[in-house]
C-alpha cells in the first residue's frame, strides 16, 4: 500500500512530465535547472541523484529521471546508470542534479570527483555533460543551490 507521501511524489512527477511534454523547457543556466528540480527535491530527507536529458538545443526531452535515492548524506551513483538512460533516450546532453538534505548546497570533494568522472565518460560517449547543480535550502541570503560549472570546480565539455 502506498503512503500519502509516495502518492504526492508520484503526482509531482506526473505533473512535471506533463509540463515538460507541453512546454519543452530550456536548460541554459542553473536557474532553469533549479526551477524544474526544486519542487521534486524540496523536503526530501534523503539525498537523491537526478539526470536531466536535453536535446541539441538544450530543451528537456522528458521529466528529470531519478537515478538513485540514497541516505541522509550520500547517494551512490555510477556513470553507467546515467548514460544508459541518456543513450536509451537519444539525449544530446545531460545535466546532473542532486539535493543536499542538510540544506547546505556546498559541493563536497566527492561531488566534484564524480562530476569529473561523468564529464570524462560523456566525452567518450559523445554526450555532453552541461552542469551539475546541487540544491539545498533557499534562504533570504542565498539562492540555495550551487552550480559546479559556475564555480569552476570541474571542466565541462560543450
Amino acid at each position: 500500500m502506498k503512503t500519502k507521501k509516495a502518492d504526492a511524489y508520484s503526482i509531482m512527477i506526473q505533473q512535471c512530465a506533463a509540463y515538460v511534454a507541453e512546454v519543452k523547457p530550456e536548460c541554459h543556466n542553473p536557474e532553469d535547472v533549479v526551477n524544474v528540480m526544486r519542487p521534486l527535491v524540496d523536503g526530501q530527507e534523503q539525498e537523491s541523484f537526478w539526470v536531466i536529458l536535453v536535446n541539441t538545443k538544450n530543451r528537456m526531452k522528458q521529466a528529470p529521471v531519478r537515478v538513485t535515492l540514497g541516505l541522509l548524506d550520500s547517494s551512490m551513483v555510477h556513470p553507467r546508470e546515467v548514460f544508459r538512460i541518456a543513450i536509451q533516450n537519444a539525449a544530446s546532453g545531460i545535466i546532473l542534479a542532486h539535493n543536499h538534505p542538510s540544506g547546505d548546497p556546498t559541493p563536497s570533494a566527492e561531488d566534484c570527483s564524480i562530476t569529473k568522472r561523468f564529464v570524462e565518460a560523456g566525452s567518450i560517449l559523445g554526450i555532453r555533460v552541461l552542469d551539475h547543480v546541487i540544491i539545498g535550502q533557499q534562504t533570504a541570503n542565498t539562492p540555495g543551490w550551487v552550480s559546479i560549472r559556475e564555480k569552476g570546480l570541474a571542466s565541462f565539455s560543450t
